[in-house]
């Protein structure tokens, strides 16, 4: 486990954690009905920063994303003496599309829109002097976050890592989920009868975690899992495979009777508060009051799963339970306890679970430290030995497997066709997305298709790049530029994330372990190296794929895959 150090949340709501939670104590939300806003013809509720608010938080030289981040940052570095220009501090950003509204101003720069250039101009920000490392992992992608930040501490690569969630809303977001008809007029109403769907939030929340605890009580993450239902791109299993795998993965039911709460995810879409609750009550969960924030905030996506722990950190501080806003009646089959009020508790437990597209499940569980852990230090996680079986390497000049080059001036379509050509889904996929299935499949197939069958069930996909989902970026852009002929298509959107990648790999051999995408400032094969490593923590994770694929159209591309496999440990001869 890991120490809480710092903490902050920037919201309309307030621009301290203090602020916010008071706040939600007292059930203020900050949702409001726009019309005719962001160049969005339709009306939506959200929750945004004021004209106002958006001043104070700027800053020279940032972008409006960057200042959000930076901002909450500060706040939470203020609360501590830490030097973070020492080579023992990792910055961490989460977010789902960063500085995506750089497209709206013509900038179309694989480098000036990757949210590992703002993850940088961030992290010179605020000194530190680290290469960055972003998590895309959809909506999941706070929580994910997370779960790196804690491993990389384990496994004793830094002493503090200043985790960041952040995303602001625009045309090209809001628009998005408008079209895919998950955007509800009104003001949410999670896990409820008459919930019609979610409303988009933008903020900003940062947690600073340490290897040492610095002061008594303090929050520990205890344990967290990542899983894939591996069964569509952007709908939930109605079985709640992946959260309930999640959930298992951390202890949920045998911590039961310890727990304050579990914040669900609660985006009062039809089908995700649906899966929540069956996989909430499958996992020994039932009798466990259950809350949701997305009734004050909206869904603030990348920042989602920050924000909603710090949150609910400070309820559980306070002794309190935090009511679902907006929930009235039951409206989904798992018999789970939703929270209407405002309710007390003494227990120093809660669970923060959160799922998104891509297939992406996530779930921490996290605990109030005793008064004596002042000073503590924790223990570090062995490493474990791993073995590369098979690697591909694909560009548009030679296609190389296990060393031996196969094919030149390849086409991805060509290869497809060539290679595998048993699978459509392939020809609806955006460029990043085919890629990815088409380098896998032939390391797959250098594996041997029994082989690989027997690593179905806990199999990891772990990929890393630079340029994001570009591609899919500009396509979408270019639907809703023109207001006279808006089109903001449903099946671009969902590309627009670059873990769908994992996603649609993930459903294509129906792995159900861990699935993670992150962007680097540039290829950087040590820091993977030791993402990959970190990854080994999770017990679960026997074999992964993973490796680095960059798409940024058909003549600019690159995937280097490996096969990686956790070997067996040796057994100990006394002497």
């Amino acid at each position: 486990m890991v120490y809480s150090l710092a903490d902050n949340i920037t919201s309309p709501l307030g621009m301290t954690t203090q602020d916010n939670y008071q706040a939600l104590k007292a059930g203020r939300s900050a949702l409001r009905r726009y019309e005719g806003a962001l160049g969005v013809p339709e009306p939506f509720t959200a929750s945004l920063f004021s004209e106002e608010q958006r001043r104070a938080l700027s800053h020279e030289g940032l972008t409006r994303f960057e200042s959000l981040a930076v901002a909450s940052i500060r706040d939470a570095l203020a609360q501590t003496d830490l030097d973070v220009s020492q080579p023992r501090v990792v910055f961490i950003l989460s977010t789902t599309k960063g500085n995506i509204e750089l497209l709206s101003q013509g900038i179309q720069s694989p480098s000036d829109i990757s949210p590992a250039t703002a993850a940088q101009h961030i992290s010179d920000a605020i000194g530190v002097s680290t290469t960055p490392l972003v998590v895309c992992n959809a909506c999941i992608s706070g929580v994910a976050a997370l779960i790196l930040a804690s491993r990389l501490l384990e496994a004793d690569c830094y002493d503090v890592a200043i985790v960041c969630g952040a995303d602001v809303q625009n045309t090209f977001t809001v628009s998005g989920f408008q079209s895919l008809k998950a955007v509800s007029e009104d003001a949410c109403r999670p896990f409820d009868l008459e919930r019609t769907g979610l409303n988009l939030g933008e903020a900003a929340a940062t947690l600073i975690l340490g290897r040492q605890a610095k002061k008594a009580g303090c929050w520990t993450i205890e344990a967290g899992a990542i899983r894939n239902d591996g069964f569509h791109i952007s709908s939930p299993s109605k079985n709640g495979d992946g959260a309930r795998a999640a959930l298992q993965a951390i202890g949920a039911e045998a911590v039961a009777d310890t727990l304050a709460f579990v914040n669900a995810h609660g985006t009062a879409t039809m089908f995700n508060d649906q899966m929540e609750s069956v996989a909430i009550a499958q996992s020994g969960l039932q009798t466990v009051p259950v809350n949701a924030l997305k009734g004050f905030y909206g869904h603030t996506l990348g920042a989602a799963g920050l924000l909603e722990t710090v949150a609910s950190m400070a309820a559980a501080d306070d002794g309190t339970v935090l009511a679902t806003r907006g929930f009235q009646e039951l409206g989904v089959s798992g018999r789970i306890q939703v929270v209407r009020e405002n309710g007390a508790t003494r227990k120093r437990r809660f669970i923060k679970m959160i799922s998104g597209f891509g297939g992406g499940n996530a779930a921490i569980l996290c605990e109030r430290g005793p008064l004596a852990c002042e000073g503590e230090v924790m223990r570090e996680r062995s490493g474990c030995a791993m073995q590369t079986t098979h690697r591909v390497c694909l560009t548009p000049q030679a296609l190389t497997i296990d060393g031996k080059e196969v094919a030149t001036a390849c086409q991805l379509t060509d290869l497809y066709k060539r290679y595998v050509g048993d699978y459509p889904k392939y020809y609806k996929m955006d460029g990043l997305s085919r890629l990815g299935f088409l380098a896998s499949e032939l390391l797959l197939q250098a594996e041997g298709r029994a082989e690989a069958d027997e690593m179905a069930a806990d199999r990891a996909v772990i990929l890393f790049n630079h340029a994001s989902s570009i591609d899919a970026d500009v396509k979408f852009q270019a639907s809703i530029a023109d207001p006279d002929n808006f089109f903001a298509s449903p099946s671009v959107f969902v590309y627009t994330l670059p873990n769908i990648v994992t996603g649609e790999i993930a459903i294509r051999h129906h792995y159900h372990g861990e699935t993670s995408f992150y962007v680097l400032p540039a290829r950087d094969e040590q820091r993977m190296q030791q993402v990959i490593t970190a990854s080994f923590q999770d017990a679960a994770t026997h074999s992964m794929i993973a490796g680095w694929v960059d798409y940024v159209d058909e003549q600019h591309y690159e995937a280097s895959l490996q096969l990686i496999f956790r070997q067996p440990e040796q057994p100990s001869h006394s002497a």
